[in-house]
Order: C-alpha cells, then sequence, then structure tokens
C-alpha cells in the first residue's frame, strides 16, 4: 500500500463521480494563509486545507522562498484537474491547494446525490460525539488541545503523540510521546484520534496499520473534509471536516492569518461522518 493510497482513490472517485463535468470547473480562486490554504470553485463551493508552514523551514529568504511556492500570481482561473494533479506533488504548498480543491470538489458531490453508506452530521463538533469513558486506552496523535483538555478532565488514560513537544503545556506534557514511538503505543488504543496534517505528510496510512481490530478510529481537521470511503475501508469510523459556506469571506479571512475560531459559524461549519 503506498503512502498517498488514500488520495489516490479519493481523486478517483472524485472523478468517478464527476465524469466528464470536471473538465467544467476551474479553481477561481486560491490562497495560502499562515494557517490554511483554500480554493474557491468556478461552482461557488469552498475547500480548506491546513498550511504545512513547519514542513518548510527552508522558505527563509526570497531565492528559497520563491522555490517554495512556484507559481504565486498565477493560481486562479486554472482547471481543477491540475489542482488534483498537485495533490501528488513533492511540492508541500502545491499539495496543501490540491487537497483544498480535492475538499472543494467533495462538498460539490455532496450535495449532488446522497450518502448511502454514511451519516453527516452538520454543524457537529467530533469530539461531542466522542464519550472518552467508554475507552480504557486512547492515544491522540497531534496537539488537538480540545480534546486533550477532554481527556485531562475525565482523567483519561491517554497518551499524546507529537513532533514537537512545545505545542503541549501543563498537565499535557505528562502524557506526551515523541511521534516516533507510535509503533509503541497506537496497538493498544481503544480509541484513536488522529489529526488530518498526517494526510498532507503522509503518516496516516502507517498510523492506520498499526491500530488494532475494533479500534474507535477519528481523523480530524479540516484537512479531513472529502469523501470517507476510503478511510473507512481501512478502519476509520468518523471523520471531522468542515463545510465551507461562504467561500469568499473565508478566503479573505484566511488570507489575513485567521484560523478557526474565527471562521467557524461565519463562514464555514464543522462536518461529522460517521461510518454505518
Amino acid at each position: 500500500m503506498s503512502e498517498s493510497s488514500i488520495l489516490l482513490e479519493s481523486v478517483n472517485l472524485v472523478k468517478d463521480k464527476l465524469g466528464t463535468g470536471l473538465n467544467n470547473i476551474l479553481v477561481e480562486r486560491a490562497v495560502l494563509g499562515l494557517f490554511f490554504s483554500g480554493v474557491k470553485l468556478s461552482t461557488g463551493q469552498g475547500g480548506l486545507c491546513f498550511t504545512p508552514i513547519k514542513e518548510m523551514p527552508q522558505a527563509v529568504c526570497c531565492p528559497s522562498s520563491a522555490k517554495a511556492m512556484p507559481l504565486s500570481g498565477r493560481l486562479n482561473k486554472k482547471p481543477v484537474t491540475e489542482y488534483l494533479d498537485d495533490v501528488f506533488s513533492d511540492n508541500i504548498l502545491r499539495k496543501s491547494l490540491g487537497i483544498a480543491a480535492l475538499n472543494a470538489l467533495s462538498m460539490e458531490i455532496w450535495n449532488k446525490e446522497a450518502a448511502y453508506d454514511y451519516q453527516t452530521l452538520i454543524a457537529t463538533d467530533a469530539f461531542d460525539e466522542i464519550n472518552v469513558k467508554a475507552y480504557k486506552k486512547t492515544v491522540v496523535v497531534g496537539a488537538l488541545v480540545p480534546m486533550l483538555k477532554k481527556l485531562i478532565k475525565e482523567e483519561a488514560d491517554f497518551m499524546v503523540l507529537e513532533q514537537d513537544s512545545r505545542t503541549l503545556k501543563g498537565k499535557e506534557l505528562d502524557h506526551y510521546a515523541p511521534s516516533t514511538d507510535a509503533a509503541l503505543y497506537v496497538p493498544d488504543a481503544d480509541l484513536l484520534i488522529i489529526t488530518g496534517v498526517t494526510i498532507l505528510n503522509d503518516t496516516l496510512e502507517e498510523l492506520l496499520s498499526l491500530a488494532k481490530r475494533g479500534a474507535e478510529i477519528l481523523v480530524t481537521g479540516p484537512t479531513a473534509s472529502m469523501l470517507p470511503d476510503a478511510f473507512f475501508k481501512r478502519g476509520v469510523t468518523m471523520l471531522g471536516g468542515i463545510q465551507v459556506t461562504k467561500a469568499d469571506e473565508l478566503l479573505d479571512l484566511i488570507s489575513q492569518g485567521g484560523s478557526g475560531y474565527h471562521f467557524f459559524g461565519k463562514y464555514a461549519d464543522r462536518v461529522v461522518i460517521k461510518k454505518f
């Protein structure tokens, strides 16, 4: 199983469902924000992806920054099929915009056809759908602070795997383990909560391969806002993503450094997708 097989299957599914109509869709507007990157399609749909700033530490001066994003100034009015090609780009910023386009196209499909294999809950926080007391051991991949606070409040048995321990504070650090120790902790998890950033950095599939059969698995974050089929096939039981409701306003906001605290309930809603 290749590192990008979830993305490959998701892209192919979008192409299959949209057919020749995909060739008529343009990316009307694209934005690389400080925290999130996003696109607006010519259909009016919007999509987001995490902006992987830490993945490009070499971009500290004009020549290296230009190399990091060589298409600056030429991102708008391009066929969305070109963005789908960038889902598999080695350039991490182009990849983030490609995933944002994939998420926008997924929303286009959701608005046109009913889902028979999963349940979609709009304006719902995935963390609210989880009763942490029901699981003996929990592993969180990524500094998902609201969930960490919930686990600490409930005095749950959990570990948090994170690349950068500086993103954790106080009691959160008591449960910290480096992300390189995933094989030590993930197989024991009854509840596994994974940041959607793992989709972007191609670490999700390895994590899912470590999960034990029957574990409750949530993949969450704006990056995880695409069709769920490929995720559910690999044991994921729930996705927590977003639905863009006002694309232009959202892109304006993220271009000014806006985050979820600024746009949820105004220009985008949380969405939970559950496997039946």
